[in-house]
């Protein structure tokens, strides 16, 4: 799968209800544009823990440097553009 000219990441911050608390959360998203990426990250949310769109807080939508997230759907939409700018900025995790 190659990512299209038109597509790049984006970094969506918000507030949402996760049970009965509201916790914040980031999410990042391959997308078109500002607007796909909201979208995607109201179904996302609504389909993992049944918000309803008007129940979540958008605070921010913002294009990022892939290299940057360590989301894995960013990290595979972008592969070959990562590659070529020289790997990951994002620091690796160590597992326990």
């Amino acid at each position: 799968m190659q990512v299209a000219d038109s597509m790049k990441a984006y970094r969506v911050s918000g507030i949402a209800p996760f049970g009965s608390v509201r916790h914040k959360f980031t999410l990042d998203f391959p997308a078109e544009s500002k607007d796909d990426a909201e979208h995607m990250a109201y179904s996302t949310l609504g389909s993992r823990h049944k918000a309803k769109r008007r129940s979540i807080k958008i605070d921010s939508v913002e294009e990022i440097d892939p290299r940057t997230s360590t989301e894995p759907r960013i990290l595979h939409a972008f592969r070959e553009e990562i590659e070529l700018a020289g790997g990951t900025i994002a620091p690796v995790k160590e597992e326990e």
